[in-house]
């Protein structure tokens, strides 16, 4: 997934879908009664540590991401 070409709604949407699996293989590592939760699939290469936001620094960009497109619909209107 290329992340430049990728908007906030489908970045919430994968991240949901993500928690998703991983609370299915923890259910599922219970069904198969094992103490550990699976662990999740790991990608060829490792990635880097992910870096985290704060939620002021979110609640900036959600502000940003809102004004740019008030400006796209503004022009629109035009």
């Amino acid at each position: 997934m290329n992340s430049i070409n990728v908007s906030a709604k489908q970045l919430r949407r994968a991240a949901e879908i993500k928690d998703k699996i991983e609370a299915l293989e923890t259910e599922l590592s219970n069904i198969l009664g094992n103490s550990q939760p699976a662990a999740p699939a790991k990608p060829a290469a490792a990635s880097p540590k992910k870096r985290t936001i704060s939620a002021a620094g979110r609640a900036k960009i959600a502000a940003a991401a809102r004004a740019r497109w008030a400006r796209v619909r503004a022009e629109k209107k035009k």
